[in-house]
């Protein structure tokens, strides 16, 4: 049951995706330009970023349902505050209470789902685990479309209000297991060892790469090429659908090729997804794009069960949630600084060339980020593509 509600409440969380199709709405409401936009993201995952590491470890000691249950409620009153928000600024601060309890159950949601397990079991967890947030990240954009097309964009945040409120509900049916108060917490020796910095590493080009579909292709979608939010939404969530189908592979295959080969194989096709989106244009065909989408999330499915694996390995069992926390940590850091530079560099070459040939070269910069990243883990630490270590 625990298992259950965790990867409950971290799909939950990822429906956090939602939101991106609805940005072009927001912008138009508070009368922002696209790169202003960023902060609606980088406030929300800036602060789950911090929170997902320190609310892990934290755990670790106070006991993980309790600090998934205070996420839950931080959530839900982040929904409310969003959905309710009048000005640019507070629709801000909603999104930093969003933040923090999105970070305290994606902090403890990897230590919950993965309690008990062994070594042949832990990838299958993984999997379980980032199956479920790529479900609620593929099902967030096809929702938004509607919401936003019906109901307008503050249905994104207030639709969420229930669900989260349900889940603290079946959170408190359940018995709180206590931390060990006794535990050592966490210290920076046990985080810069190259097994946990090594996947982190990694972790931060590929999500921050990504981000360049999460940030720019609701704007290509909609204002480029005219399309509705509804469709708009359902060509955007095949991305994270992507995601969602590769997980529960990627957990199956990791024990069988190894973690490196299939975190290489994950970021080339990651890489090459990406390199097809930045040369799409007003008569790109539809299906294409589909297509592309859905390999881009396929290569960061691949990726992401493999990389959370290794650095839960990486530490000992009483440090579960500080593991966690810190996939999480690698995870954000890269979103925050991918949806900074790129869209950074969108505004500022969309000054001097426009929409088209920005949005391009932004999401060229993050193919060639995780093509060096997908050569990297192919050559790091003396490891072969089946990872073992060469003699």
């Amino acid at each position: 049951m625990v298992r259950w509600l965790a990867a409950a409440g971290a799909f939950v969380v990822s429906l956090d995706s939602l939101v991106n199709i609805a940005l072009p709405a927001m912008a138009a409401t508070f009368g922002v330009p696209p790169e202003q936009v960023r902060w609606i993201i980088l406030w929300y995952v800036g602060t789950y970023a911090v929170t997902s590491f320190v609310g892990g470890a934290a755990a670790d000691r106070l006991g993980h349902v309790a600090v998934f249950r205070a996420g839950l409620v931080l959530n839900a009153v982040g929904f409310a505050v969003c959905g309710l928000a009048g000005a640019f600024g507070v629709l801000l601060a909603g999104r930093a209470v969003q933040g923090l309890g999105g970070g305290l159950v994606y902090g403890t949601a990897p230590a919950l789902v993965t309690a008990g397990a062994d070594a042949s079991s832990l990838a299958r967890r993984v999997a379980f685990l980032n199956g479920a947030m790529g479900l609620g990240f593929a099902l967030g954009p096809l929702a938004a479309g509607v919401l936003v097309d019906a109901l307008g964009w503050r249905a994104v945040f207030l639709a969420r209000v229930p669900p989260a409120l349900a889940l603290l509900a079946w959170a408190m049916l359940l018995r709180a297991q206590p931390g060990a108060a006794m535990q050592r917490l966490v210290s920076a020796r046990d985080v810069l060892r190259r097994a946990v910095l090594d996947p982190g590493a990694l972790s931060f080009v590929a999500n921050g790469s990504i981000f360049a579909i999460w940030l720019l292709a609701p704007f290509y979608l909609v204002t480029a090429r005219g399309l509705s939010a509804t469709v708009g939404g359902a060509l955007f969530m095949l991305a994270p659908l992507g995601m969602a189908v590769a997980a529960p592979l990627a957990g199956r295959l990791a024990a069988s090729i190894g973690p490196r080969a299939l975190m290489v194989a994950g970021l080339a096709l990651e890489a090459a997804g990406l390199f097809v989106l930045s040369r799409a244009g007003s008569a790109t065909p539809l299906p294409l794009l589909a297509l592309t989408l859905f390999a881009a999330g396929f290569g960061l499915g691949l990726f992401q069960v493999p990389n959370m694996t290794m650095v839960l390995a990486a530490f000992p069992p009483g440090q579960q949630g500080a593991a966690g926390g810190f996939a999480f940590l690698a995870r954000t850091l890269g979103i925050v600084t991918g949806v900074a530079v790129l869209a950074e560099i969108f505004a500022v070459r969309r000054r001097v060339v426009g929409f088209q040939p920005a949005y391009g070269e932004a999401f060229l910069v993050a193919s060639l980020a995780v093509t060096v990243a997908a050569v990297a883990a192919a050559v790091a630490g003396g490891f072969g593509l089946g990872g073992r270590r060469r003699p």
